[in-house]
């Protein structure tokens, strides 16, 4: 079986972090993506679509590093469904994305575009140090190197500001 979730959107709060026993990090927070469309009376529509998402280990540590309320994100993952009983009771679900990885798309700050995964460290660095990207690269080198790596492993998606409810 096969699953597999490309989003792109903006965050809806800061990031969350928390470790566990072992000392993995775990961070949640939430992503929003927008899609506009014209309805079936020819009037422009738009739907608005809220997802959970959850980071781990060192991902979760460099998005919280580096990512903020409203900071625009490329994440891919896996789609996941989480069960509980509230506490009426009830039998309740949702489903959520848990990040394998990520590429930040703001273009000011640290977070020039830079892309960053679960496995293979970070697109600006050598894979063996897993470090996030320092502050005193110039800009030009990192936005080539991000756009070399997005070019060859992210599907180009073609989105407008305009379309981002933030």
């Amino acid at each position: 079986m096969f699953n597999k979730v490309i989003i792109v959107g903006n965050l809806t709060k800061d990031l969350e972090l928390k470790y566990i026993q072992s000392g993995t990090a775990i961070g949640n927070t939430g992503i929003a993506t927008t899609r506009k469309f014209k309805g079936g009376d020819g009037s422009m529509k738009e739907e608005v679509l809220f997802i959970d998402i959850t980071f781990f280990g060192r991902t979760a540590e460099v998005a919280n590093q580096y990512l903020k309320k409203g900071s625009k994100l490329l994440v891919e993952g896996r789609l996941k469904l989480d069960n509980w009983t509230d506490q009426n009771g009830g039998k309740r679900s949702k489903h959520s994305i848990v990040v394998e990885n990520m590429t930040m798309l703001d273009s000011k700050g640290s977070s020039d575009g830079g892309g960053y995964n679960q496995q293979g460290g970070n697109s600006y660095n050598n894979p063996q140090n897993n470090q996030p990207p320092p502050a005193q690269q110039p800009a030009v080198q990192n936005q080539d190197k991000a756009t070399n790596n997005q070019q060859n492993s992210i599907p180009e998606i073609d989105i407008n500001d305009d379309e981002i409810p933030f």
